[in-house]
């Protein structure tokens, strides 16, 4: 039975990834507004039902990967040693996240500029970046017993990533974005560490 499962949460992947990378590619190509929930599906593959088993839009879909990565970033935040403090398990999980995934990650940069040029991307990426500081705080608390300490921990780390990230787009990606994150990183002050 537990192969049966394993094969079906596998196949489930599989769908996903093959719908977001449709998505993704097809907006490049087109437009985000040049792009309808059944080209993607047709892209993929699949009926349009099976698309909405997965996503409820088709701007879902393009921020699939970005969510994908939140929830990692949450997941190693989670693993890092006890004894590590709030702060020092945010930036060694940061390190991992990019140890793990290579870069530049061409899908992630070409969602990045897609973002830029869509309002509703960015509002629902806006959304998506309110709920990963309410994981991460949810996670701080464990190391940082103070929440409000947590919630700022988590709000400026994250601040800090969108600015690595955007000074890393700016710059054409001449430096090493890994890098780049962790210096800021080191830049910030915090209380405790």
């Amino acid at each position: 039975m537990e192969t049966l499962t394993t094969r079906r949460e596998h196949k489930k992947a599989v769908t996903r990834q093959a719908l977001a990378g449709a998505a993704l590619r097809l907006a490049m190509e087109h437009g985000l507004d040049g792009v309808t929930v059944e080209d993607i599906a047709d892209e993929a593959g699949v009926s349009r039902r099976t698309f909405s088993n997965y996503f409820t839009s088709k701007e879902d879909a393009v921020l699939d990967a970005d969510r994908q990565r939140m929830r990692a970033l949450v997941t190693l935040v989670q693993a890092r040693p006890e004894h590590e403090c709030a702060w020092q398990a945010l930036r060694a999980s940061t390190a991992d996240l990019y140890r793990d995934r290579p870069l530049p990650d061409v899908e992630w940069m070409a969602q990045l500029r897609l973002l830029r040029r869509h309002p509703s991307l960015l509002a629902r990426q806006a959304g998506d970046q309110v709920a990963l500081e309410r994981d991460l705080t949810a996670v701080l608390v464990l190391r940082e017993p103070d929440e409000e300490v947590a919630r700022l921990m988590a709000a400026t780390f994250l601040a800090t990533i969108r600015t690595g990230i955007a000074l890393w787009l700016e710059g054409g990606g001449k430096q090493q974005l890994p890098g780049l994150v962790d210096r800021l990183l080191g830049r910030v002050v915090v209380q405790g560490t």
